[in-house]
Order: C-alpha cells, then structure tokens, then sequence
C-alpha cells in the first residue's frame, strides 16, 4: 500500500514539474503557420534560424525532417532546440527534440498540415507514412523545457 502511494506521489511531482508552454508561446502556436528553429553546434554557436511547418498538439510540436540534415543530426546529439513561433522576432522557447520514428505519427500529422498549409491539398511537403518507414524522413517531437 504504502509502496503504491510513494509511485502515486512521484508520478505526481514528475508530472507537476514538467515545463509548459508559456500562454504567449502557446497562443502563437495555435495560430502561426511557421516556426524558426535553430539548434547549438558543436562548438556552442547557434545555427542559422530555419523556418518549418509544424503540428502542435497542446502538448508539444512535431515537424519533419531528413534524418541526414545538421537539425536532425544535432538534436540526436541532444542539442536544445531555439524556438521562434510565427517570426523570426516572434516569441520563443528553449526545446527538447526527441527524433521519432513511428509512420502512424507521420498520419496524424498529414490532415493537420492539409488544413493548414494549401500546398500540402496536393500532396507537397506534407508528412508521409511511407517516407518514416523507409528512413528518408524523420518526425521531430519538441517539447519546452523548464527554466528555457
């Protein structure tokens, strides 16, 4: 009994202490069509700002990648992720990247980038099941991190 509790509670602190979008941030991603990110080098320096489409989900951002690009390489590396929403100027957060793998998150995101981005109607640069699966492309998920 006791011993379920001590999980219950430490489940509670680690679920309590995981950082959140700030309401700026959060409102901006509800509406912006594109984020500017930028990763750390190697060396410290920050990367040029790239601009990308994205989901978000109200937990966290996802966007797609080649699995071979310096982005995808550094975040695996564990590179923080520097978040613009909607500009360049635009509010930001500091992110943690997880690279993902999985196609059913590449099908999720399609409709969402279809209602979002006219282009991907078409079937242009839209998040694509097969191309997870074959390795050619890689989902990232971000999320904000305390203190960032």
């Amino acid at each position: 009994m006791w011993t379920l509790l001590a999980w219950s509670m430490l489940a509670f602190a680690v679920a309590a202490a995981a950082a959140q979008f700030t309401p700026d941030v959060q409102q901006a991603l509800k509406t912006s069509k594109q984020l500017f990110v930028a990763t750390r080098r190697a060396d410290g320096s920050t990367s040029q700002m790239a601009p990308i489409w994205f989901m978000f989900d109200g937990d966290a951002v996802y966007f797609t990648t080649t699995p071979d690009s310096h982005k995808a390489r550094r975040i695996a590396k564990g590179s923080p992720l520097l978040v613009w929403v909607g500009s360049s100027q635009g509010p930001h957060f500091v992110g943690h990247g997880e690279i993902i793998r999985d196609p059913a998150q590449a099908e999720r995101m399609a409709p969402v980038y279809d209602q979002k981005y006219w282009i991907s109607w078409l079937g242009f640069f839209r998040p694509r099941a097969d191309k997870v699966r074959d390795g050619t492309t890689v989902i990232v998920r971000v999320t904000p991190v305390a203190g960032g």
